[in-house]
C-alpha cells in the first residue's frame, strides 16, 4: 500500500514538472522585457501652440482729469452702459467760472484799448493829410519838419493800434482757455461702451498729472462689442503662428464653455527684451499675440484669465507614431562597446538618430524615422514606417534601455492575442 502511494506521488510530481515545461513552450510571452506595443496607423493630427493671457476690449479709453476740482455730481456706476456724448460726472466749476469772468473782463479792456488806439491812428492820419494839403497850397505855411513829424506820429499810432490788436487776440485766447477749462469740469462719454472701471466717488477731489506725478484716472470705458485675448507665446513657438490661425480659447470664469478666435496680431519684439533685463539674469523671451474672439453672448469682462490653443498645422489621415515611442540612438559605429547609453549621449560631436523600436518575432530592432508635425500624442511619420508596423510604445524608461535584439513581451495583450511561435501579436488593442 505504501509502495502504491509513493508511485502515485511520483507520478503527480512528474506531471507537475511536465506541465510547467509544456507551459513554458506554449507561452513564450512570459519571457522578455515587458513593454507596451502599438500598431502604426493613420490618424488625424493637429499641432497646437498653447499660451495663456488675459481678455481685453479692442477699444478701451481711460479718462483722466485735465483740471483739479471736487466731484460734485456722479451720474454713472461701474458696469453701466453709456452712449457717446452722455454726461458722466461734473466737477465743481466755481474756480473756472471765475477765471472765465476775469478773462472776459480782460478781453473787454483790451478791445477798449484797441478802439482807443484806432481813434488815435485815424487822428494821426488826418493830421498828416491836413499838413500835406496846406503845404501843397503854400510851402511857406508848413515846413518839411512838420510834415516829417506828422508822418512819424502816424507810424507810432499804427504800431500802437497793432499792439492793441494783439492784446485783444491774447485776451481772446485767455477767454478760450478759460472756457475750455470750464468745459472740462463736465465729463462726457467719448464712445459707446460700458463703464469697466470707476475710480472716484462724489465729494472726492481729482488732480491733474505732472511730469513726475500721474493725474487721477477717473474712469475707463470699454467697447465690448469686440473682445480680444492677449497671450504670451514663447520664442520657440511664435514662428509657427501666422495671422488668421484659428484658436480654441478657454476662460477660467466659464469652465464649461469653449470660445473660438483668430490670430489678428503678432508682436514683432519681445515683451521683455534682453536689453531691459538686469545684468546676469536671462528671463524667458515671450512675444505678445492677439486673438480676436468670434462674437459670443457670454458676459465677458476685461482682465479675465484665458488659455488659448492656436492651431498651427492640420493633417488628415496621416501615418502617425506615438510620441513616447520615439527615442534617439547614436549612428552605427559611433558608440564604444563599454560606454553606457547616458554617457554616450552626452558626448559632443556624436551623431544621434531619431527612431523607434520595431517588434518582429518577439524581438526589437531600432529603425530611424523621419517625423513631421507633432499632435497631442502622436508625431506625423514622413518616412521609415508603414501602416501595421508594431512598435514599442512604452514605458519610456524601457524604451531608453532597449537595444537591438532584445526580447520583449507585451503588457497590453491577452493570452488569446499572442502568437506563441512568432512572439508577435495577432491584434492590437487601442
Amino acid at each position: 500500500m505504501k509502495t502504491q502511494s509513493k508511485v502515485l506521488i511520483g507520478i503527480f510530481i512528474a506531471s507537475l514538472f511536465g506541465l510547467a515545461g509544456w507551459s513554458s513552450l506554449m507561452w513564450p510571452r512570459n519571457q522578455g522585457i515587458e513593454v507596451r506595443l502599438e500598431a502604426i496607423d493613420y490618424r488625424n493630427l493637429v499641432e497646437i501652440v498653447t499660451a495663456s493671457g488675459n481678455i481685453r476690449a479692442r477699444r478701451t479709453i481711460d479718462i483722466s482729469s485735465d483740471v483739479s476740482a471736487r466731484v460734485t455730481e456722479l451720474l454713472v456706476d461701474e458696469g453701466d452702459d453709456v452712449v457717446r456724448g452722455q454726461t458722466l460726472l461734473r466737477l465743481e466749476p466755481d474756480q473756472y467760472q471765475a477765471s472765465l469772468s476775469r478773462s472776459e473782463a480782460s478781453l473787454a479792456q483790451a478791445e477798449a484799448q484797441a478802439a482807443q488806439q484806432d481813434a488815435n491812428l485815424i487822428r494821426a492820419q488826418r493830421d498828416l493829410d491836413r499838413q500835406l494839403a496846406l503845404r501843397s497850397r503854400d510851402s511857406l505855411l508848413v515846413s518839411r519838419q512838420q510834415i516829417d513829424d506828422a508822418r512819424t506820429n502816424l507810424e507810432v499810432a499804427a504800431a500802437t493800434f497793432e499792439s492793441a490788436q494783439h492784446g485783444v487776440a491774447s485776451a481772446q485766447a485767455a477767454v478760450d482757455e478759460a472756457e475750455d477749462l470750464l468745459s472740462k469740469t463736465i465729463f462726457t462719454a467719448p464712445i459707446d461702451g460700458k463703464i469697466t472701471r470707476l475710480n472716484v466717488e462724489e465729494g472726492e477731489t481729482v488732480i491733474i498729472g505732472t511730469m513726475n506725478n500721474p493725474g487721477s484716472l477717473v474712469l475707463t470705458i470699454s467697447d465690448l462689442s469686440v473682445i480680444e485675448v492677449v497671450v504670451q507665446v514663447d520664442e520657440t513657438d511664435v514662428s509657427s503662428i501666422e495671422l488668421g490661425d484659428r484658436a480654441t480659447i478657454r476662460i477660467d470664469a466659464f469652465p464649461e464653455q469653449e470660445f473660438i478666435g483668430n490670430v489678428t496680431e503678432i508682436g514683432n519684439s519681445a515683451i521683455n527684451p534682453p536689453s531691459q533685463q538686469a545684468a546676469g539674469q536671462q528671463a524667458a523671451i515671450d512675444f505678445e499675440v492677439v486673438l480676436t474672439l468670434v462674437a459670443t453672448k457670454a458676459p465677458l469682462r476685461p482682465d479675465l484669465s484665458a488659455t488659448a490653443e492656436v492651431v498651427v498645422e492640420n493633417r488628415d489621415q496621416t501615418l502617425a507614431v506615438p510620441i513616447i515611442a520615439m527615442t534617439v540612438r547614436e549612428e552605427e559605429g559611433e558608440r564604444s562597446e563599454d560606454m553606457g547609453q547616458a554617457g554616450a549621449e552626452d558626448l559632443d560631436g556624436v551623431n544621434e538618430t531619431e527612431g523607434v523600436f520595431l517588434v518582429n518575432e518577439g524581438r526589437v530592432s531600432f529603425t530611424p524615422v523621419n517625423i513631421g508635425i507633432a499632435g497631442q500624442e502622436y508625431f506625423e511619420v514622413l518616412s521609415g514606417l508603414s501602416s501595421g508596423d508594431i512598435v514599442v510604445a512604452g514605458p519610456y524608461q524601457q524604451i531608453r534601455d532597449l537595444i537591438d535584439g532584445d526580447a520583449v513581451r507585451s503588457t497590453d495583450f491577452g493570452d488569446e492575442d499572442w502568437d506563441g511561435e512568432s512572439g508577435a501579436s495577432w491584434r492590437i488593442r487601442f
